[in-house]
């Protein structure tokens, strides 16, 4: 058993900032399924949303993100990240991100679709990936971080596991894949930092990592999730056999960007008076909306009418990758189709990060925090990174170091060796095409219902698999991944209206009264009383 003051699932912009701001106080595991770098927050490619200029307002920002959040926001945890907004880019410019200047030296901010003024602070077009390298080199260098890569957490410990339920969580088993074993790690407070869900899905713009594992575990220790009805589909992925998973950013239609059909004919101005600048979901409804109606396989994003230097210099990195296949963007419209995108639900935390179960905290897109609501508005999602970061850090700090326990070693007696992995190949492809089919921009009762028929199915035989045979990464994804599908599914099923992101056509009015959806598991955290959320 290995003891930590502050277990950290997942290396994102939320864990490396969690663990920077913690480790000159705490000693601290960071814990990631592949390497350091590897994370959705590395593919982020817009920019951080902050009020940042004189002509911007506080006022102006929470009201955007509440008019994106389509009713469902709370109020006071929108008020909450938009206010905290510049401390957090002041911290990440002090740590070194190499933030994208104007020909003034001026920190050039550019504009997104549902925000009403130029807030969003980016690094050319990779400014996830700017962010993250910049942290994980302090990462690297800090002697209070033990970094484990290639690591993947199996399920929490707590206090119910010794007999204490009211301990709460005491940390976590973790499966070592390169070395083939399970590992106790033993914590004083536990962070899940660990993503969205995005691979639940057959096309996603996330990283093959996003496989919502910290919605999962959450969820088997006994923590409420909420508002898992609304996956946000980003309209503009780009279509190319050899381009898996490629974001074409917000920001090119931000920048003048017009969606165009094969034909070469503007159609979002008759789905939206914002047209190009509507939020994502109605963009990505209105874009599945024309490729259904012509059985097209994807429209085209046209900014050839831009200078060409100008869009090499802000989009280097689209420019390389398009160009890579054979798509000059000065000179072509980029073929794009919608894709899954972000979790905007999930575990329900308060304005502390703190979960249900007492010493589990949540951070990122793996939570459900109030500031999203029924659709994120675009790039306020790294934002809430660092706020909620923060928050968990000095709740944390607030509290005395815990002693490590003696905790049960994982039990590996009686399962043996897998005889068929092709067993979890076919599974994990069946789960992600019908959840994609039945579950997906539009939707029915009908649709839902044969999804959750085939969940069902599917979680039989995934839980005699997981009980018999010996843990491996991919089965370890498989079960988190159906456990998420059944939740999405069942908060989509009680959700008797359309409202941002979830779209039925049996319901296709919006309800005057707008509700969380929460799901509440059968026992509560560890027999704990539930913490209620000062948010909801």
């Amino acid at each position: 058993m290995e003891h930590f003051d502050v277990l950290i699932l997942g290396s994102g912009l939320a864990g490396q900032s969690v663990a920077l701001k913690l480790a000159d106080q705490r000693k601290v595991a960071l814990v990631t399924k592949r390497a350091l770098m590897e994370s959705a927050s590395a593919y982020a490619q817009g920019g951080i949303a902050a009020v940042l200029d004189d002509a911007d307002s506080i006022e102006a920002h929470v009201r955007d993100t509440l008019v994106a959040g389509a009713g469902l926001c709370d109020p006071k945890a929108v008020r909450f990240v938009v206010e905290r907004g510049k401390k957090a880019i002041d911290w990440l410019i002090a740590q070194g991100v190499p933030f994208s200047r104007d020909e003034h030296g001026q920190y050039h901010l550019t504009r997104e679709g549902g925000h009403s003024q130029r807030r969003i602070i980016h690094a050319a077009d990779a400014t996830g990936a700017a962010v993250q390298q910049t942290l994980s080199e302090k990462v690297k260098a800090h002697p209070n971080i033990e970094v484990f890569e290639h690591h993947i957490a199996i399920d929490l410990i707590t206090g119910a596991k010794i007999g204490r339920p009211e301990l709460g969580c005491l940390g976590a088993y973790i499966f070592d894949r390169q070395a083939g074993h399970v590992r106790t790690f033993s914590a004083g407070h536990t962070v899940l930092a660990t993503g969205g869900a995005g691979k639940v899905y057959l096309y996603s713009t996330n990283p093959d990592t996003a496989t919502g594992d910290g919605i999962a575990m959450a969820w088997r220790a006994g923590c409420r999730v909420a508002n898992l009805e609304f996956i946000q589909f980003h309209p503009t992925c780009l279509y190319h056999p050899h381009a898996k998973s490629f974001l074409i950013s917000e920001a090119v239609r931000g920048e003048g960007g017009i969606l165009r059909l094969p034909n070469g004919e503007r159609f979002m101005p008759k789905h939206d008076p914002r047209a190009e600048l509507a939020p994502r979901d109605i963009v990505a409804r209105a874009i599945d909306y024309e490729m259904k109606r012509l059985g097209i396989e994807c429209v085209y994003l046209d900014i050839t009418h831009k200078d060409a230097d100008w869009i090499r210099s802000h989009f280097p990195n689209i420019y390389a990758r398009c160009l890579e296949l054979g798509i000059d963007i000065t000179r072509q419209p980029i073929p794009v189709v919608p894709a899954a995108h972000y979790t905007c639900g999930g575990v329900k935390v308060d304005l502390a990060s703190c979960t249900d179960l007492p010493h589990l905290y949540a951070v990122g897109e793996s939570t459900c925090t109030g500031l999203h609501g029924a659709n994120r508005l675009a790039s306020n999602s790294l934002l809430e990174c660092l706020v909620f970061g923060e928050a968990a850090v000095q709740d944390i700090l607030a509290q005395p170091s815990r002693p490590a326990l003696p905790l049960p070693a994982w039990d590996e007696s009686r399962v043996t060796d897998a005889d068929e992995e092709v067993v979890i190949a076919h599974n994990w492809d069946e789960l992600r095409r019908f959840m994609w089919d039945y579950v997906g921009i539009v939707r029915t009762t009908k649709r839902l219902q044969r999804a959750m028929h085939r969940i069902r199915l599917l979680e039989r035989e995934i839980a005699e698999y997981y009980a018999n045979f010996r843990v491996s990464n991919d089965l370890i994804e498989l079960r988190n991944l159906v456990t998420v599908a059944e939740l999405i599914v069942r908060c989509a099923l009680r959700r008797k209206e359309s409202r941002g992101l979830h779209y039925t056509k049996d319901y296709p009015e919006t309800l005057p009264v707008a509700r969380d959806t929460i799901l509440r598991p059968r026992r509560p955290a560890s027999g704990a009383p539930v913490r209620q959320s000062p948010t909801v």
